[in-house]
């Protein structure tokens, strides 16, 4: 079941390095949001800030909260490992495991959590598989290793695998960049059927597909270099690329900067 996110008076940190300043952010159950603005502005800090990944980095911590419907994800006794479960991540570069099996990469993190039962990881592996619109094209070769398949392959290969641990919401952090014209407009396509059972949150560069894929968009932006990043503005994709409320905004979606 999709659940919402939202994000309160959310401040990142990298030791003493104030990073992302005082996100306020609401996330739909069911929808898209892309996460826009220039390198450097923090929005793949707060992308990561939704399952807790930044504390992987040592001395990396976050102020604020971020609500999972009722649920604070940084609660004292929330455990960081299963936030990671309920809100997966699809990384920049797909990151299958390259000698494993193409089944065993989709099945991976239930094997981790200690299913066993071959017939259930069988089922799952082809659901999860045909939910990334990939089942058709390696049926007949599931054991045949992950690494051996197309870059876009590998990375519907690796949302398949963020999907067989049933989360409720699915992190992107520009699943695209690396990817030809024809694999991008895959992704997308995909996208677009994933949010009728998912809650999404995409990072993207490119200005197209937010427009293309998104139902809401979040621009990011830093006042200076060694400046925290800041969300400017948040609305309706429709609206932010029609009709934005910021200069700031206005100039990054006309390619003025960024």
């Amino acid at each position: 079941m999709a659940k919402s996110l939202t994000l309160e008076d959310l401040n990142i940190y990298y030791g003493d390095f104030h990073a992302v300043k005082d996100v306020s952010l609401k996330i739909a159950p069911k929808s898209v949001t892309a996460f826009i603005g220039p390198s450097g502005c923090g929005k793949s800090t707060v992308l990561r800030t939704l399952n807790r990944m930044h504390e992987v980095t040592p001395r990396a911590y976050a102020t604020g909260s971020v609500m999972l419907d009722d649920l604070d994800l940084y609660g004292k006794d929330v455990d960081p490992v299963g936030v990671r479960t309920t809100v997966g991540m699809v990384f920049q570069r797909a990151n299958p495991f390259p000698t494993m099996s193409i089944r065993d990469n989709v099945v991976a993190g239930l094997k981790l959590a200690g299913v066993r039962d071959r017939k259930r990881l069988d089922e799952v592996a082809e659901q999860s598989l045909r939910g990334a619109n990939l089942w058709n094209e390696v049926k007949d070769r599931l054991n045949k290793p992950g690494g051996a398949l197309s870059g876009g392959q590998q990375q519907r290969l690796c949302i398949a695998r963020a999907i067989a641990v049933s989360p409720q919401v699915l992190l992107m952090d520009e699943p695209c960049s690396a990817l030809d014209p024809i694999s991008t407009l895959a992704i997308e396509d995909l996208i677009a059927e994933l949010k009728k059972d998912y809650t999404i949150v995409i990072v993207t560069h490119n200005m197209q597909q937010a427009a293309r894929v998104s139902d809401q968009t979040a621009f990011f932006n830093l006042e200076d270099v060694g400046q925290p990043g800041q969300l400017v503005e948040v609305g309706a994709t429709v609206d932010i690329f029609s009709n934005p409320q910021r200069k700031e905004t206005e100039d990054y979606i006309s390619g003025r900067f960024g």
